[in-house]
Parts: C-alpha cells; sequence; structure tokens
C-alpha cells in the first residue's frame, strides 16, 4: 500500500515506515501529525485518485527531527560593470516517519 501525499509546497510518495524529508512543518519532534492532502491511494483494492484530493484519506507521521538542510551557494554577476554577489541558503527541514496510511 502506498500514498502520494502533498506536504510542504511538494508531492511525495510514501508507504508505511518511510522516512521523507519535507520543508519546515510547525511541530515539534516526537509529535505525531497527520497529513490531509492525500492526492492518490494505491492498496490491494486499487487505486483511488482524487480531484483533488482523496475523500476520507489520510496519513499519520511521526516527527524524527528538525534540522537544516545542506548549504546551496550561489553566485552572479555582470560581465564589464564590476558587479558580482555571492550568496548562501540553508533550507528548514522537517524528517517525518510514516507510520499509517488510512483510507
Amino acid at each position: 500500500m502506498y500514498a502520494i501525499i502533498r506536504a510542504g509546497g511538494k508531492q511525495y510518495r510514501v508507504a508505511e515506515n518511510d522516512i521523507i524529508e519535507v520543508n519546515k512543518l510547525d511541530a515539534a519532534e516526537g509529535e505525531e501529525i497527520v497529513l490531509n492532502e492525500v492526492l492518490l491511494v494505491s492498496d490491494d483494492a486499487g487505486v483511488k485518485i482524487g480531484s483533488p484530493f482523496v475523500q476520507g484519506a489520510s496519513v499519520t507521521g511521526k516527527v524524527t527531527r528538525q534540522y537544516k538542510g545542506r548549504k546551496v551557494r550561489g553566485f552572479t554577476y555582470k560581465p564589464k560593470k564590476n558587479i558580482h554577489r555571492r550568496y548562501g541558503h540553508r533550507q528548514m527541514l522537517t524528517s517525518v516517519s510514516i507510520q499509517k496510511i488510512s483510507a
């Protein structure tokens, strides 16, 4: 059984006991969360596709940690103008362990 969910502005394919990394969610470490934006559920009975979400479906997960992702460095310049800029960014991430998929 697997599901496709939307969390943090992106879509993820999850199954039970998976660990996914999503953009930061407002939840403390060790807290259980319910993700209601389920786009598709596939099980032995068949595939249920939502429009846009599957009615009554949810994915339960547990927040395992909140952390910063790896650093992304960038550089911009304009030739012949002596204009250049260096920048960096570290995205805040949440690691979620998928406990249960209910449809």
